[in-house]
């Protein structure tokens, strides 16, 4: 296998804006495919609720299910612990010699809070997706220019509206694939 993107995250749930911007990474870094991993429990995440890892795993699933170039991973729910990114790339570098990271802007900005950030570049290229209005932000840290930056959409979605729109009995319509959406009414989540 040639050069694989990973783009690991909450997830709850995966919805449309994730598949996008991860397509536009993908062809515009001639990757052969992007893994989405799930997260068990995200490092800076910790204080927050969200719902069960198998349940944000199996909505990725159906998410990414017949999408050529994408692929899903459960080695962090299966883990069972905080997910350091770290970890995960090293188990994955016994498969993929090579491995771009992706992350969103917001992640580049806390990047050097991440666990042993230099030993992670070390492993991996750092490709961070990057809308037009965030070119305005100057280098805040020496990971700025460390990254490799794809030009996304702003696309205003995001899992906590969803979230919000199924408490309120609102439609997630075109925010989330039809089988994703068909999961959240069978298993009555964020409600």
């Amino acid at each position: 296998m040639g050069k694989v993107g990973i783009f690991g995250g909450t997830f709850d749930p995966i919805h449309i804006g994730h598949l996008i911007t991860t397509q536009i990474v993908c062809e515009q870094r001639k990757l052969d495919k992007v893994i989405f991993i799930p997260a068990y429990i995200s490092p800076h995440k910790t204080h927050k609720f969200a719902s069960s890892p198998p349940h944000r795993f199996n909505m990725a699933k159906l998410a990414v299910e017949g999408i050529n170039n994408f692929d899903i991973s459960d080695i962090e729910v299966n883990r069972s612990e905080v997910s350091y990114t770290l970890n995960t790339i090293a188990e994955l570098r016994e498969t993929y010699e090579e491995i771009e990271l992706i992350i969103g802007y917001d992640n580049l900005v806390v990047f050097d809070q991440w666990y042993q950030p230099d030993k992670l570049l070390s492993m991996v290229e750092l490709v961070v997706m990057k809308r037009s209005f965030d070119k305005e932000f100057k280098n805040i840290h020496e990971y700025f220019g460390k990254a490799n930056f794809v030009d996304t959409p702003n696309i205003e979605i995001s899992s906590t509206k969803i979230r919000e729109r199924i408490n309120k009995g609102l439609p997630i319509d075109f925010m989330v694939t039809d089988p994703v959406k068909k999961y959240i009414s069978e298993n009555k989540l964020y409600k």
